[in-house]
């Protein structure tokens, strides 16, 4: 371990597309892998973040995210292990439907999803305030044993957005205020006496093609 006080850099990445993002599905713990787009900008991720370069990957345990990590693994030379604490948000009887056909069947809960998500309880599902408590109790854990390193955490949407609230202490509601697409890193550094500091959010320069999602 790194002696303590110095800055610890945490590289947040959103695994490349799959074609539930095409689809406009909840893909929730669905294991969708990547499509052909999303292997290509896990190649172009994996370029990008190959700068600073992270000595360990963390990763979400669905096939999304270990196919993302396994390229900066390779591009890096760095070895990347499963984290089950940054898995995808459970969604439970939304997992795999269509987002239109959720607006229509859940009107109630929809109109929460868009408004103020962190409110909302899905059946067979978890909260928002579920995954926040795990995502951040995981990350904490890593800055404690890599402190003064470079690391990634390869996860979804619904993770990287409460874990930043959580880090950056922004109250609800937080979900909508934050963005963050497909294949994209964003760089969180820690220190001991001044905690968590958002350096750069959602870089997506090394991307060709992008679906941008907004629900």
């Amino acid at each position: 371990m790194a002696v303590a006080g110095n800055r610890t850099t945490i590289l947040l990445i959103r695994h490349g597309e799959c074609e539930g993002n095409r689809e406009g599905l909840f893909r929730g713990r669905t294991d969708l892998p990547l499509n052909d787009s999303g292997k290509l900008q896990a190649k172009a991720l994996a370029e990008a973040v190959s700068v600073f370069p992270p000595a360990r990957v963390f990763s979400s345990p669905l096939s999304r995210a270990t196919e993302t990590s396994q390229a900066i693994s390779e591009r890096c030379s760095v070895p990347f292990e499963i984290r089950h604490g940054f898995n995808n948000m459970a969604l439970g009887k939304w997992e795999k439907r269509k987002k239109s056909e959720v607006e229509q069947e859940y009107p109630e809960e929809w109109r929460l999803w868009l408004s103020h998500p962190e409110r909302l309880r899905i059946s067979g599902g978890e909260t928002l305030s579920d995954v926040q408590r795990r995502a951040f109790a995981n990350l904490n854990a890593l800055v404690n044993i890599y402190t003064g390193e470079t690391f990634a955490v390869v996860s979804h949407r619904a993770v990287l957005k409460p874990l930043l609230a959580a880090a950056l202490g922004i109250s609800e509601p937080y979900f909508w205020k934050i963005h963050i697409d497909t294949a994209s890193f964003s760089i969180l550094t820690h220190e001991q006496e001044r905690g968590f500091c958002l350096v750069s959010l959602n870089q997506t320069s090394h991307l060709e093609h992008l679906i941008s999602e907004w629900v």
